[in-house]
């Protein structure tokens, strides 16, 4: 079974775990650039998108990382872990990834007050997943090789339109919701089977 390294700086990475071993894979929490040898994929979690960014550029985890993700191995980034593997930040030279082609806008929906949760369509899921969004950002842009899996209606929260929520590019799977704080585990077992 796959080996999955979950990103363990700060954030909601316990969740990503339970979800992951509940499925049957081997989870491996990353705090140290030597936790990275031998990981068949990486999970990077919701949290201060700012924050991971600076502890990986001390922790000297950055650039590992990142020639990992650009030798093709898959990841899946929730909330600030899409920010961090975004390309471009609206209005941001925080340290990233930049692995993703797509800008994202950190905090699109409001402060803490303003979070809420959705019934959201996803591309190549039979059934909508329950969408958990908590300061969550928004992708403004995308490259032509990337895949737009769900949009949500912004009319709600004072904006016009669909904005663009979960992505795929490649072997990069990122969401501006937080499906490890529900129950249901298929945007996981989505990830997992990019691993096959």
């Amino acid at each position: 079974m796959a080996l999955i390294g979950v990103l363990a700086l700060q954030g909601a990475f316990r969740e990503h775990e339970k979800a992951l071993r509940s499925l049957g894979a081997e989870v491996r929490e990353l705090r140290q650039p030597q936790h990275l040898e031998g990981i068949d994929g990486l999970v990077i979690p919701g949290g201060e998108s700012t924050t991971i960014g600076k502890l990986l550029v001390e922790l000297n985890m950055m650039e590992p990382l990142k020639r990992r993700l650009l030798d093709g191995m898959p990841a899946y980034g929730s909330c600030a872990g899409l920010i961090l593997l975004c390309r471009d930040i609206e209005d941001s030279e925080q340290p990233r990834l930049g692995v993703l082609d797509a800008t994202v806008r950190r905090n699109a929906f409001g402060r803490q007050v303003d979070s809420f949760e959705t019934s959201l369509p996803v591309k190549g899921l039979d059934e909508p997943v329950q969408g958990v969004f908590i300061r969550a950002p928004l992708i403004t842009r995308v490259g032509s090789g990337v895949d737009v899996l769900a949009r949500v209606d912004m009319a709600p929260h004072g904006g016009a339109g669909e904005e663009i929520v979960a992505v795929r590019q490649d072997r990069i799977l990122a969401t501006s919701f937080h499906p490890e704080l529900t129950p249901d585990t298929r945007l996981h077992q989505y990830f997992l089977d990019m691993l096959a």
